[in-house]
């Protein structure tokens, strides 16, 4: 079963073109960057962060980036991708960070697919250092309900996987050791999700609003999140936008601005967005696709 899951989350890896000339070196200190993988990814992998990280540094010079490994090397990091507690990750990295001298004066966050919401958590919860600038590139903020296409295998497998996360994505076996399950939000059983969940309904405040949280991601300058317009692989897409589908059906969506979590201000997201804090950005693409322009038009300046 696992393989199976394993198979069908294995995300495409992003494509960056080089074709555009590195933007102007700045004058000023650059702030760090802490850059946290998608799923099937890992930290260092030349065709997705490796590319992205020569990239930056190519066009910020001197800037110091870090691309998380969650684990000892690059199997067990993509491994940990799938089959590590999110919350123990989150965990790891806070460490991590904190002991890192190069980001005692604050640093910049970039996480890609599911990356992002981790990075969001580690926000919430370790303000030390403190994170300024949140990039979300298809990340799933309000989680995912629903696979992804399965390359090289027939929709029924999809479904099969689908109907089993429906029944057991909230057992204690899978919450624990199954990564996608920890950020599986079923707006059908949205009291299972509330109770069982062991990262997304605690990170969104679904039990209750813990003020530290609250507090916490506040202190963001910037939170940026991108949506893939043409993605194929994030169920639903609005997830990206941190909407979702309504609860208690699974085909009507709302935006984040109509969602009680905003409504109430469960998070502080309103506060943000009336702050002027927070930013949507789409491009025309499926998942994690883009180019080095669209990155330097509209990312770049972000990370200076």
């Amino acid at each position: 079963m696992m393989a199976v899951v394993l198979l069908c989350f294995l995300l495409v890896a992003p494509v960056v073109l080089v074709a555009s000339r590195p933007a102007q070196d700045s004058a000023n200190k650059t702030v760090p960057l802490v850059m946290w993988h998608g799923m099937g990814d890992s930290c260092c992998n030349p065709l997705s962060m490796g590319a992205i990280k020569k990239m930056i540094q190519e066009d910020i010079p001197g800037i110091y980036v870090l691309s998380l490994m969650i684990g000892k090397n690059v199997a067990e990091d993509t491994e940990h991708g799938f089959f590590m507690d999110v919350n123990d990750q989150v965990s790891m990295v806070c460490s991590q960070l904190a002991r890192d001298p190069q980001l005692k004066g604050g640093y910049n966050a970039m996480g890609f697919s599911q990356g992002a919401q981790f990075l969001r958590a580690v926000a919430q919860r370790c303000p030390s250092p403190p994170m300024k600038t949140l990039i979300s590139v298809g990340g799933q903020h309000q989680g995912v309900y629903g696979l992804p296409r399965c390359p090289g295998e027939a929709s029924h497998i999809c479904d099969m996987i689908r109907k089993a996360l429906n029944t057991g994505a909230y057992s204690d076996l899978v919450q624990k050791h199954l990564v996608q399950a920890q950020y599986w939000h079923d707006p059908l059983n949205d009291d299972l999700y509330k109770k069982h969940s062991l990262f997304l309904a605690d990170i969104n405040q679904e039990r209750g609003v813990n003020e530290t949280y609250k507090k916490n991601l506040q202190m963001l300058d910037k939170f940026i999140m991108v949506k893939f317009l043409k993605d194929t692989v994030v169920d639903p897409v609005d997830s990206e936008w941190f909407g979702f589908l309504k609860t208690g059906q699974a085909k009507e969506t709302e935006t984040l601005q109509e969602s009680i979590l905003y409504k109430e201000d469960r998070l502080g997201l309103a506060a943000m967005d009336k702050a002027g804090k927070l930013l949507f950005l789409a491009t025309d693409g499926d998942h994690l696709q883009f180019t080095r322009e669209w990155f330097n038009a509209n990312l770049l300046p972000y990370l200076h």
